[in-house]
């Protein structure tokens, strides 16, 4: 089932985009929280924030909420500019990590909650209610107390209360940061589904990296109050645009040879005996240093002979065959394709394939 969402109001910014950040800035004192930043979420997509803690990524967040102001730049939703304007004149609606579920209302009430505040009537915000309901997968629970759902089935009554008056955008500050791993994983999967049914713009903030991958249409990385790179989960993974999108998304290994600086990613690397032969790869020669073994993959660094240390990753396809610690201290020839090394240029933060 697909909800309505907002028809898109003409303005200064593109039609097919439901967020734009033109020079966004935001200081508290000398710190310096957003510097600068322009950013664009096109329509009905799944747009994540990610970066450590104190990036920016939650106060850009904020930003567009209308929990805080900025000291530059505009905020456009649908096109409109709204940098000044408070959180309830804002097509807007916000997913927090700890759910705000009104503890003495059942599920139906907490959701309906919105539509009775604008005055909707109740058969037509119990239907509106049980319409979304269904949609996150929770049809038949009205009748319950948030007391008596599970951690996801909790995040599930929010994210629907938060749907329910069809919002432009819809922001999730870390909502499933409180659930165990496994619900975790298993609520990414629910999430994106049930993205693609409502048909509304995701802003996603994270700092988790698997979940960024695993769930966004594109993805921006934030470090120190600016955005390092905004790409689709495979670029910004296989083609990272500066030093730091490589180490923060995923790992990455850098390396210095002959002043020049690159990445390559450590599954990407084949560990080779010393006599196997490796025309047509880049190569490296080293000693074992580190073995663990991590289940579905053994993780292998290598201290290399001409300075530096690798990592490698290996699946355990056959767990007969699967390396043990005994390997430490074994010589090995690191190998990789040339179309999988990108060279970090440090002055401009760019990346380009290596030239070898």
């Amino acid at each position: 089932m697909t909800l309505e969402t907002p028809e898109t109001t003409a303005a200064t910014a593109a039609p097919e985009l439901d967020v734009q950040l033109v020079g966004i800035r935001k200081t508290y004192g000398d710190v310096v929280a957003v510097d600068g930043i322009d950013l664009d979420v096109r329509r009905g997509e799944f747009f994540t924030m990610l970066g450590p803690s104190g990036s920016g990524k939650t106060t850009t967040l904020r930003l567009i909420a209308g929990f805080e102001q900025p000291d530059a730049g505009q905020i456009l939703l649908g096109g409109e500019d709204v940098a000044r304007r408070p959180p309830y004149e804002r097509d807007v609606n916000t997913v927090f990590q700890d759910y705000a579920l009104f503890p003495h209302m059942s599920v139906g009430e907490n959701v309906e909650y919105g539509l009775k505040v604008k005055g909707v009537g109740r058969r037509a915000r119990q239907a509106r209610a049980k319409e979304v309901l269904d949609v996150v997968r929770l049809g038949g629970l009205e009748g319950r107390k948030p007391a008596q759902l599970s951690g996801g089935q909790r995040q599930r009554v929010a994210l629907a209360r938060a749907i329910v008056n069809n919002p432009r955008v819809l922001l999730l500050d870390e909502p499933l940061g409180a659930l165990d791993l496994k619900l975790r994983v298993q609520m990414q999967t629910e999430l994106k589904a049930i993205q693609r049914d409502v048909g509304i713009a995701f802003v996603y903030v994270t700092h988790d990296q698997e979940e960024a991958l695993t769930m966004s249409d594109r993805i921006a990385v934030f470090d120190h109050g600016r955005i390092e790179q905004v790409g689709t989960p495979v670029e910004v993974y296989e083609q990272p645009a500066t030093e730091f999108v490589a180490g923060f998304v995923g790992v990455s290994n850098v390396l210095q040879r002959d002043g020049r600086r690159f990445t390559v990613r450590p599954e990407k690397i084949v560990m080779l005996e010393p006599t196997d032969p490796s025309d047509g790869y880049d190569t490296e020669p080293g000693e074992v240093r580190e073995v663990v073994y991590v289940g579905a993959v053994t993780r292998y660094v290598v201290e290399l002979d001409a300075g530096g240390r690798l990592t490698v990753v290996s699946q355990n396809v056959d767990s007969l065959a699967s390396r043990t610690g005994e390997e430490v201290g074994e010589r090995v020839v690191l190998a990789w394709r040339h179309e999988n090394t990108f060279t970090i240029d440090t002055g401009m933060q760019k990346t380009e394939e290596v030239d070898t």
